[in-house]
């Protein structure tokens, strides 16, 4: 066996600590043989310390004889190729885009368009990457409402709040919810160790229908079937009952506030001294009635509430009573 001869002392310096602190496995390996083979450890020695071949050892000598340090890293060019060029990297981006859920149909294309079979493991690979990963979705609002539109609003918005204020108006804020036994607590304070576990199991949907203001005053409507616009209708004939002054009601654009037979008992409702103010679409937060319904479901329902129906509708249906004494929200 040849051993490497003539290291200086500077050069066993720099193998060393290429040894030692190299990011690449293999340069650290080839230092390593190099050192070991200066200081007279045998091929056979050197195969059983490293784990490599005879033939490997070879090469990487010959290797140090011809080009010396950089005999340490590997030929431009060899190794695996990539089995994506950088623009496909690129289309699968496009691709993956398209179909965020479904890497199925990003496997399929890769091999119609480009005659390349691949797993989705590959895919994933790429995608890391890419900088993607794997994560729940978050809900949003479905969209943002025309500006102009929206300023609007705020503005028709104030105006009734003043003529409230004065006493010229009833400003009401109107909308439908639902309760039932999947629910509202992604997150709570909870002793390190320990888990609080929340009984999870379908139920009957208990909807409300409510007409709320400013100073805390609610009438509600509760009731187990379907709310659609029949319903919503009979619920609000009924709160003109109680009408006493001119009132505007705040409501959004849903399908129920906005179908033939609705729009057909507006004029009815107007003679009660009933008229609506309708949002622009994707604008719930100025129905301030959305407030009192996420601090419901998020605030003040107990884990408890969720035991049973019955725990459930109790629960809820003291919330509502006691609103605007027990449980207050302050709207500015």
């Amino acid at each position: 066996m040849r051993y490497i001869q003539g290291l200086s002392p500077e050069t066993r310096k720099l193998l060393t600590r290429i040894y030692l602190a190299s990011k690449y496995s293999q340069v650290r390996q080839r230092a390593h043989c190099l050192l070991l083979s200066f200081e007279g450890y045998s091929m056979k020695d050197i195969t059983k310390i490293l784990g490599i071949s005879r033939k490997t050892i070879h090469n990487w000598l010959l290797a140090w004889e011809e080009r010396s340090i950089v005999g340490l890293y590997d030929k431009k060019g060899r190794g695996r190729k990539a089995t994506f060029s950088s623009s496909q990297k690129e289309q699968i981006r496009i691709w993956v885009k398209q179909s965020p859920k479904q890497l199925e149909k990003v496997r399929s294309r890769i091999e119609k368009e480009w005659g390349i079979k691949v797993c989705k493991e590959t895919i994933k690979r790429v995608l890391k990457i890419l900088g993607f990963s794997w994560h729940r979705l978050r809900k949003k609002v479905a969209d943002k409402p025309p500006e102009e539109d929206y300023k609007a609003a705020k503005q028709e918005l104030e105006k009734l709040k003043r003529k409230d204020d004065e006493g010229e108006i009833d400003l009401r804020y109107m909308d439908e919810t639902g309760f039932c036994l999947t629910p509202y607590l992604p997150y709570a304070w909870q002793e390190k160790g320990e888990k609080i576990r929340v009984r999870t199991s379908a139920s009957k949907r208990l909807n409300a229908i409510g007409f709320m203001n400013r100073k805390n005053d609610l009438d509600i409507y509760l009731f187990e079937c379907k709310i659609n616009s029949e319903v919503v209708i009979a619920c609000i004939d009924k709160f003109c009952e109680n009408i006493t002054k001119k009132t505007v009601v705040v409501i959004d654009n849903a399908p129920t506030h906005t179908s033939n037979i609705f729009y057909e008992k507006m004029e009815e409702w107007k003679q009660k001294r009933l008229e609506f103010f309708f949002l622009p679409t994707y604008s719930p937060q100025l129905n301030l009635i959305e407030i009192l319904w996420r601090f419901i479901k998020y605030e003040w329902l107990e884990v408890s509430a969720y035991e049973s129906s019955k725990h459930l509708v109790e629960s809820v249906e003291n919330i509502l009573r006691e609103f605007g004494h027990s449980y207050v929200i302050n709207f500015v």
